[in-house]
């Protein structure tokens, strides 16, 4: 933390590029004055293109919530060719009913680290839900209290936090007043953004420190284990873990996944040969299972039967996915867009009544909701009650259709599964 200096300490020049210049600007005069404004300018304007292209050219992926302030940061990453494969999205709720809407909540302060805090983790989620399979996400908060048209009796300050999967990073920081103007106050904490979203991409950020001597600034990192990581999961911080050990390399970035859900106690080669399979069907994408940590009719699972089971899918060279969802209209909302792969046994299920309170309209609307999300279903072959059945067999409602496409049996028929697997172990 910076402490406070004398008054004269406090009027020495700043010291980053731009804010000498404006310095430089207010105790000079004449062509020196230009000169050295147009050198500092041009020097600002390369760091944060060097520091532009270093996130753009790592694999993170993220999201951006920003309040009150830092809004240039989100027209650098923009500003050049393939920042979509970067930025994911970029919100600015920047009225109250806007923040309230985004947290779910009235916040006791909206301009506070907590608030940051809260920002940053919506977004971390919301970027593993729309990001790439196996890239690292990032999720970035911001909400500051700058100046404005009239003179604030409160700090100018703000409030900025950081969240990857293992890492959680938050900065206070509270500006001198009545030192810079608001768009001098957006400009740095535009600066102090990118240069945050630098250090999560762990690439360089070569800014000279935007900040005075007279300005205060708090930090804190927090790491998490994977054993946190997945506590965090079980209990509904964090969406979903994504363990991307998938061997084989794409030559496309498929964006759309494919995703055999299961207990995998234990995984099998029959799970292993349909989601290949299925994956042919598809032309393509991301081939992942996905293991839910809650179950809908018992206990979560505990963290070391996660990693146990976890160990299976690394030892094969296969991605898998931890979730906290145990249904399938919450999946396709978690992965929307994805191509779920099933057993017919599953489809029967799922077009069910019995299994929506015996409601007929509500699995009808629950699974127009799926389909709504660009989901659909791949329907493998399976024993049902001793009779091998496929989705021609199963009557699918009319409006639910096109969101079904058949496995067929010459090309995927496996009997096997894994509660006989655990009975001739004997488990």
């Amino acid at each position: 933390m910076q402490g406070s200096l004398t008054e004269a300490e406090s009027r020495s020049p700043p010291y980053s590029v731009f804010y000498e210049n404006e310095w430089w600007k207010r105790s000079r005069g004449g062509r020196a004055e230009r000169e050295w404004t147009v050198e500092g300018e041009a020097m600002t304007d390369t760091l944060v293109k060097a520091a532009v292209d270093a996130i753009h050219l790592s694999p993170t992926q993220a999201v951006l919530y920003l309040s009150g302030g830092a809004s240039q940061a989100i027209g650098w990453l923009l500003s050049v060719p393939g920042a979509s494969g970067t930025v994911l999205e970029a919100v600015v709720p920047y009225s109250r009913p806007s923040m309230i809407q985004l947290l779910g909540k009235v916040p006791s302060q909206c301009c506070s680290r907590k608030t940051a805090e809260e920002m940053a983790l919506l977004a971390y989620n919301r970027a593993l839900k729309l990001s790439r399979p196996g890239y690292p996400v990032l999720g970035v908060g911001f909400t500051g209290s700058l100046a404005t048209t009239h003179p604030k009796f409160g700090d100018h300050r703000m409030h900025m936090s950081t969240r990857l999967a293992n890492r959680r990073w938050v900065s206070t920081i509270t500006l001198s007043k009545g030192l810079r103007t608001r768009e001098q106050e957006e400009i740095l904490s535009s600066h102090l953004l990118l240069k945050a979203i630098a250090s999560a991409c762990k690439v360089p950020g070569t800014f000279v420190s935007d900040l005075t001597r007279s300005d205060l600034l708090e930090e804190c990192e927090t790491l998490f284990s994977e054993d946190e990581e997945l506590k965090q999961l079980i209990s509904g911080e964090v969406c979903f873990k994504v363990y991307p050990f998938l061997r084989e390399t794409f030559t496309t970035d498929a964006e759309r996944k494919i995703i055999l859900s299961g207990s995998f106690n234990p995984l099998h080669d029959g799970h292993v040969k349909l989601l290949e399979v299925a994956t042919s069907i598809c032309g393509g994408g991301y081939p992942c299972f996905e293991l839910s940590a809650v179950n809908a009719d018992k206990p979560p699972l505990s963290v070391s039967q996660i990693k146990d089971r976890v160990e299976q899918f690394k030892k094969v060279g296969k991605s898998v996915i931890i979730s906290n969802q145990p249904y399938f209209y919450k999946k396709a909302e978690l992965f929307p867009g994805s191509a779920f792969v099933i057993g017919a046994d599953t489809a029967v299920r799922l077009i069910d009544p019995k299994y929506y309170d015996g409601d007929y309209k509500k699995m009808l609307e629950i699974l127009l909701r799926i389909k709504n999300t660009g989901a659909t279903f791949l329907v493998g072959g399976r024993n049902i009650n001793g009779v091998f059945k496929v989705l021609e067999d199963v009557e699918i409602p009319q409006e639910l259709r096109d969101m079904f496409i058949s496995i067929p049996a010459d090309k995927f028929r496996m009997d096997i599964s894994s509660t006989q697997i655990r009975k001739q172990l004997g488990i």
